[in-house]
């Protein structure tokens, strides 16, 4: 998923669910490892209370808050991972189907012409 906000720009942002209310204050911002484009951010949703992984996309920042167009409940249900860790690809799949996301296929590997093959004639 590709967004255009900045990770460094994220933490201790507040965060609000899709009708405008207070969900919690960004907590850490985890990227892609393949493309290093910000993907997921953990969200402490109270004083002793776990952090919520939400998406960064389809997520906005709005006037400096993070905008995340799900539910509360939704957002307070995720799974919870731990923050402070790799989220593996398995971790990654549980998120994106609990947010009801499609997971995008990898773009297809450029197709490089490298020359005859070993063994072949081209007379």
């Amino acid at each position: 998923m590709q967004t255009d906000i900045d990770p460094r720009n994220l933490i201790g942002r507040k965060a609000f669910d899709r009708n405008g209310t207070k969900i919690g204050t960004v907590d850490e911002v985890y990227l892609d490892d393949a493309t290093g484009v910000p993907e997921w951010a953990a969200i402490r949703t109270g004083l002793f209370s776990r952090d919520a992984f939400v998406p960064l996309e389809p997520s906005r920042l709005v006037e400096g808050t993070l905008h995340i167009p799900f539910e509360r409940s939704l957002i307070k249900d995720a799974p919870d991972f731990g923050v402070g860790r790799h989220l593996s690809p398995e971790q990654e799949l549980q998120l994106y189907h609990h947010y009801g996301l499609d997971v995008g296929t990898p773009p297809p590997l450029a197709d490089h012409d490298f020359g005859r093959l070993a063994g072949t004639d081209d007379s």
